[in-house]
């Protein structure tokens, strides 16, 4: 279907192939020979240049490396040399003049070539698409452009994986067309599957040519069911059926993804609400926000800053600057974030919607910083004590709630990728005694400033059941009760 079917005015009906099938089962061998085919006149392409592109060159290379191999096997060598030429970076056919190469882990590579057919292997660690869409560019110059996506899956949520495995469902299930995209997929569906070897070939529809890496994969389960947590790999990579939640996640995939609830922004007016900020370094990122509790729901408003001049931005992989343009987020072009910045957002967006701030919640040790901007909007924590500022005991007081609303979908972000992000970057971290703070799972390339901007709100919510509390009995016609709001 991906190479030998075309429409009636002779395109490839479909040229983009997704194959998400589990270690072992052949993709580099499967990508390998059809590279291999596509260099020669049968494709009907003269230089029809391929590139394998991966998250490095070690597995970019893997693919050319099983066609340089059946090259320089003795048995063919001699047959080959007529048709083929090769060293350590290129294979060439010589009468089509077709080339076929590994390329490095650089976003920037490939804006000058002229590409028949781009692969992309073993795309599950990708965050963002900045090396594929550079990758592409060059296709569409060359008759009969193709791309194939092969991969397992991995432990990185919101990225380009979970990008394509929902455009493969929506498919699949007939919800959108399929714009010449083809998903093969493979992976088990129930989480009781993993431990029953007759089902793994929903995984690996090779396996039952494999009696050796059947047999490695039984010893496999063996040392995941002694100790599922460590050999998380087995289920991810061999099965494509990651696990619920990782090790310390503050909640699985799935829950955090339930946060994507429309925000009706008409019913936020005229509501209480607390506020909060975070921030690790003023030259980094800081998060603001503001929390609501209407209906049993948490609902998170927020926007973070971003400066420009941080040492950790070439680490990071996610879309940024798309999500600035979404409105997630602002970059800021200084030596570091201003403190004004969070505050009369908070102070303007409170505004907007008629909302008394009845708390605002910060680290005690990050207070000193933002305290005079605070003040020149009016929210000033030293006489009235409305400011609260959250150490640790706080984080361990609020978890369980935290857990819970998860649990329950009980938490609104609406589809905010960055909040997504944040979340799944952070980790529950236990003390000795059983109680819970949040921490990074990756102090440079992964930031938890929103996360933890919610989690100081979170640390004040009770405010708002308070507030509601006394709004009700002043509605019934008590007296008596007198509540201090901004």
């Amino acid at each position: 279907m991906h190479n030998c079917l075309y429409t009636s005015d002779g395109f490839p009906r479909f040229p983009v192939l997704f194959g998400y099938m589990g270690r072992g089962s052949g993709k580099n061998g499967l990508l390998g020979f059809e590279n291999f085919c596509l260099l020669t006149p049968a494709n009907g392409v003269e230089k029809y240049h391929i590139y394998d592109y991966a998250n490095s060159e070690e597995q970019s290379k893997r693919s050319w490396e099983d066609v340089r191999d059946v090259l320089e096997d003795p048995k063919n060598t001699v047959k080959l040399k007529k048709h083929f030429s090769w060293n350590s970076e290129v294979i060439t056919n010589l009468q089509t003049k077709s080339e076929y190469r590994y390329m490095p882990n650089n976003a920037k590579t490939g804006d000058s070539y002229r590409p028949g057919k781009v692969n992309h292997d073993e795309i599950h660690a990708m965050e963002d698409t900045s090396a594929i869409t550079t990758a592409i560019t060059g296709l569409g110059k060359r008759p009969l452009p193709k791309r194939t996506i092969l991969t397992t899956d991995g432990d990185v949520r919101g990225g380009y994986l979970d990008e394509l495995l929902q455009r493969s469902r929506d498919i699949l299930n007939g919800k959108i067309e399929d714009g010449g995209f083809l998903p093969f997929i493979c992976h088990l569906e129930a989480d009781e599957e993993i431990e029953k070897p007759d089902m793994w070939y929903k995984a690996n529809p090779s396996l039952q040519y494999l009696p050796t890496l059947m047999q490695e994969m039984k010893l496999e389960l063996i040392e995941y069911q002694l100790n599922p947590i460590t050999n998380h790999a087995f289920p991810t990579k061999r099965m494509n059926r990651p696990p619920a939640a990782k090790e310390n996640a503050i909640a699985s995939w799935d829950l955090i993804l339930k946060t994507n609830q429309p925000i009706d922004m008409s019913r936020l007016k005229n509501k209480a609400c607390v506020s909060a900020c975070d921030y690790a370094k003023t030259n980094d990122f800081v998060s603001a926000g503001l929390l609501y509790y209407i209906d049993n729901k948490y609902i998170w408003i927020t926007h973070t800053w971003v400066c420009k001049q941080s040492a950790d931005l070439p680490r990071i992989k996610v879309p940024l600057q798309a999500w600035e343009k979404a409105g997630f987020l602002t970059f800021v072009d200084a030596a570091e974030i201003p403190p004004d910045l969070p505050a009369v957002w908070i102070a303007q967006t409170a505004a907007l919607n008629n909302s008394p701030i009845l708390k605002f919640g910060i680290d005690f040790y990050r207070y000193s910083w933002i305290r005079r901007a605070l003040e020149d909007v009016n929210i000033n924590g030293d006489k009235k004590g409305k400011v609260f500022l959250v150490r640790p005991s706080n984080e361990m007081q609020i978890s369980p709630i935290v857990t819970s609303a998860f649990t329950n979908g009980l938490i609104v972000w609406d589809d905010n990728p960055l909040m997504r992000w944040a979340a799944n970057n952070t980790k529950m971290v236990m003390s000795d005694k059983g109680n819970i703070t949040y921490g990074k799972i990756e102090p440079k390339s992964r930031k938890t400033d929103p996360f933890k901007a919610f989690i100081s709100a979170m640390c004040v919510v009770s405010e708002l059941e308070k507030y509601e509390k006394q709004q009700k009995a002043l509605s019934s016609g008590l007296s008596g009760l007198r509540f201090n709001v901004w």
